[in-house]
């Protein structure tokens, strides 16, 4: 919002220019006495190109007149900055109007689709083709035009759902956000297990995704670790807690990659994820849209509907 002082600044600016407009006109409307004829400047280029020194013509000064009586009533009907004017407007009444009759005219296109689950919308093109706009504005950027994510941005195409893949959890984790905290284990694991701790718990994880294969010495003492510090999130099978948004190490699928050195600084250092809470930008009924998009993308029993043609 404009402050007083810049207010000010510019009424001054604006009256000063009007007034110059207004003085270079009166100054220039009438002959001063000694003023050459107008046909006698004695200013000829190649024999017959002349300037002359005539009076502006009346319409155009009227005009010239008109327009600044304009601009006055302009600024006094819309008023400057901060300074109201008669006419009461502003630019932010005129976006809140605005607005809410868009949001009437969106509200009332979307009611058809208002309170349904994303699994039954998922079925209609329609709303599919909607959501599939709405998530290539919103979603995109993260999840990528496809869906499938990108390192620390979870592929929405397949079976793995951190926080669950109801219709109801996919909807809350539109709508109110995730944040999914991995601890810094490092300097805890590195006091109970010594320097190698970290790789030991690192080698015991690979292990896990690795069903019936015998685990080394090194993946044995980070069980021990792990059984100790991380069955709280991870479980004791290391199959997750989506209540927690703890992943399911069983499966061999890594939001921050699944090499030795990805899964040491994950451990190491931690994560933060963060999904945003969307209800605030999207409202429900388009979160929903969203959700029925996000669902025909992931593998489920029912095929998905397929979009409907503009």
């Amino acid at each position: 919002m404009m402050t007083s002082g810049w207010t000010w600044y510019v009424v001054v600016l604006v009256v000063l220019n009007i007034a110059g407009c207004l003085w270079l006109l009166l100054a220039n409307v009438k002959r001063r006495p000694g003023d050459p004829a107008p046909e006698d400047t004695s200013h000829v280029w190649d024999g017959d190109i002349t300037e002359y020194n005539k009076p502006l013509p009346r319409w155009w000064i009227n005009l010239f007149y008109i327009t600044i009586v304009f601009s006055i009533g302009y600024l006094l009907w819309y008023g400057v900055g901060r300074l109201p004017g008669y006419g009461h407007w502003s630019s932010r009444s005129e976006w809140a109007q605005d607005k809410a009759a868009e949001d009437a005219r969106l509200a009332e296109a979307l009611k058809p689709y208002a309170g349904k689950p994303i699994d039954a919308l998922a079925k209609e093109p329609g709303a599919v083709a909607i959501g599939r706009t709405l998530f290539g504005e919103h979603c995109a950027a993260c999840h990528g035009s496809t869906g499938m994510g990108a390192k620390g941005f979870p592929n929405l195409t397949d079976e793995v759902w951190y926080w669950g893949g109801s219709p109801d959890n996919i909807l809350e984790t539109i709508l109110k956000g995730r944040n999914a905290v991995m601890p810094a284990w490092g300097p805890t694991l590195t006091a109970q297990g010594g320097a190698l701790a970290v790789d030991d718990v690192v080698a015991h994880v690979q292990a896990l995704s690795r069903p019936g294969q015998p685990e080394d010495a090194a993946a044995q003492r980070g069980k021990a670790l792990f059984d100790t510090l991380c069955v709280a999130c991870h479980g004791p099978e290391g199959k997750g807690n989506t209540m927690l948004g703890a992943r399911d190490l069983t499966t061999a699928r890594w939001l921050y990659g699944g090499s030795k050195a990805a899964l040491h600084q994950t451990i190491a250092d931690g994560r933060n994820g963060v999904m945003p809470a969307w209800e605030p930008v999207l409202g429900e009924t388009r979160a929903r849209l969203v959700g029925a998009y996000v669902w025909t993308l992931s593998k489920h029993d029912a095929a998905p509907a397929k979009e409907a043609v503009p």
